[in-house]
C-alpha cells in the first residue's frame, strides 16, 4: 500500500508525517474542546456552553457565580485532566515503541508502580510536606524503577523482552511495598493515599496545573525530537545502528523522557491506568506506526480519553462521583484481554 508523506525540514530538525496527520490533529483538537466544555458546564450547577465561553472571554453572563465556577473549580480540574491524558499517552507510546510491543505501557512494565511507591510514601510517611514535592518525589520513584529494570535487563545490551519481564516483576514489589506502608499509615494519611491510587483528578486547582505544565513544557517536544530515533529503534538495534542510530544512548534519552511523563502524570493524578497503552493503539488504528505522527496524535487521544473519563465519573452515577481511574479501568481490562487473545499467537 502506498503511503503519502508530509517532509518538514529546517536547519535543525527533519519531520515526516502521514498526510492523515494535520486533518487527524484538526478533528481530534475539535474533539478536545468540545469534551473539555462539556466537563466544563456538566454538573450539579450546570452551565451553558454559550455561558462558558463567554465567562473565558472576560464577557458578562450575567450570573457572577459562572466565574467562579468555572475558574476556581472546573476548569483548572478539566486542563489537570487533559494535560495527566497527554503525558501518559506519550509515555505509552515510547515504551511500546522502545519495547517493539503493543501491550507495553508505564504501567504495566513498572513504571506507574514506581512512581506510586515514592508518592504514597510522601503521603503516608511526610504528610505536611509541600505540594510541589509529590511530583519531584513521583519522578525519582520512576526514575529509580527505570535503572533498576535497565540494568536488571542488561545483558550485553538492553532486550525489550527483559525489559517487560523485569518491569513485571519490580511493578509487583513496588506494589506490595505500597499496600505495606497503607496498611501501617495514619488513618488520614492512609484516606488520601487510597483516593490518590484510585487515580482521580478531584480537587486539583491551579497549583497542580502549574506544577504539571513545565513537565509537558520540557518533555513533550524532547519526545517529538526523538520521534524519528524512535522510529529507527523500533526496527531493531541491528536496522537502527545501520541508520546511524546511537542505539543505547538514544533508548537512555526516550526511557528519561517516558519516564519523566509517566512520574508527572502518576504524581498529579494518581494511577489512572492504561491510558498510555489504549491512545497508542487508537492512534495507530488513524495514522499508522511513524512515531512522528503518532505522538501528537496519542497525545490528543489520551487528553480526550481522561476528559472524557472525567466527564463520565461525575454524571454517570451522579451524585455519586467515580474517580476517573476507576473510569478508564473498566474500558482499558476488557480491550487489553481483547489485545491479549488477538496477539497470542504473534
Amino acid at each position: 500500500m502506498k503511503v503519502d508523506w508530509l517532509v518538514i525540514r529546517s536547519e535543525a530538525i527533519s519531520f515526516r508525517i502521514d498526510r492523515r496527520v494535520p486533518l487527524m490533529l484538526l478533528c481530534l483538537a475539535v474533539a478536545t474542546v468540545v469534551v473539555m466544555v462539556m466537563n466544563v458546564g456538566r454538573g450539579e450547577y450546570a452551565i451553558p456552553p454559550l455561558d462558558i465561553v463567554k465567562t473565558l472571554l472576560g464577557l458578562d453572563t450575567g450570573n457572577p457565580d459562572h466565574v467562579f465556577v468555572i475558574h476556581n473549580l472546573r476548569l483548572p480540574r478539566t486542563l489537570v485532566a487533559f494535560m495527566v491524558g497527554v503525558a501518559l499517552a506519550i509515555s505509552g507510546t515510547i515504551f511500546q515503541g522502545l519495547t517493539r510491543n503493543p501491550l507495553a505501557d508505564p504501567g504495566i512494565v513498572g513504571i506507574n508502580a514506581g512512581a506510586s511507591l515514592a508518592a504514597v510514601t510522601v503521603i503516608v510517611l511526610f504528610p505536611s510536606a509541600p505540594i510541589y514535592t509529590l511530583p519531584l518525589s513521583a519522578f525519582a520513584g520512576a526514575l529509580l524503577m527505570a535503572v533498576l529494570i535497565y540494568v536488571l535487563a542488561w545483558n550485553k545490551g538492553s532486550s525489550p523482552i527483559l525489559l517487560i519481564l523485569m518491569g513485571v516483576g519490580l511493578s509487583a514489589i513496588a506494589s506490595a511495598m505500597s499496600s505495606l506502608l497503607i496498611t501501617f499509615g495514619e488513618i488520614y494519611s492512609v484516606s488520601d493515599a487510597l483516593v490518590w491510587l484510585a487515580g482521580s483528578v478531584y480537587g486539583r486547582t491551579w497549583e497542580q496545573v502549574f506544577s504539571l505544565l513545565p513537565w509537558l513544557i520540557v518533555f513533550v517536544p524532547m519526545a517529538l525530537t526523538l520521534a524519528r530515533h524512535l522510529n529507527a529503534l523500533n526496527l531493531g538495534d541491528d536496522i537502527a545502528k545501520s541508520l546511524g542510530t546511537s542505539v543505547e544512548w538514544q533508548r537512555g534519552l526516550l526511557v528519561l523522557v517516558g519516564v519523566s511523563l509517566a512520574g508527572a502524570g502518576v504524581a498529579t493524578a494518581g494511577m489512572i491506568g492504561f491510558v498510555g497503552l489504549i491512545a497508542p493503539h487508537l492512534g495507530r488504528q488513524l495514522v499508522g506506526t511513524n512515531h512522528e505522527g503518532l505522538i501528537p496524535i496519542s497525545a490528543l487521544l489520551g487528553g480526550v480519553i481522561v476528559v472524557a473519563a472525567d466527564l463520565l465519573g461525575r454524571t454517570l452515577f451522579a451524585p455519586i462521583e467515580l474517580p476517573c481511574g476507576v473510569v478508564t479501568a473498566a474500558i482499558g481490562a476488557p480491550y487489553f484481554l481483547y489485545l491479549l487473545i488477538r496477539n497470542r499467537k504473534k
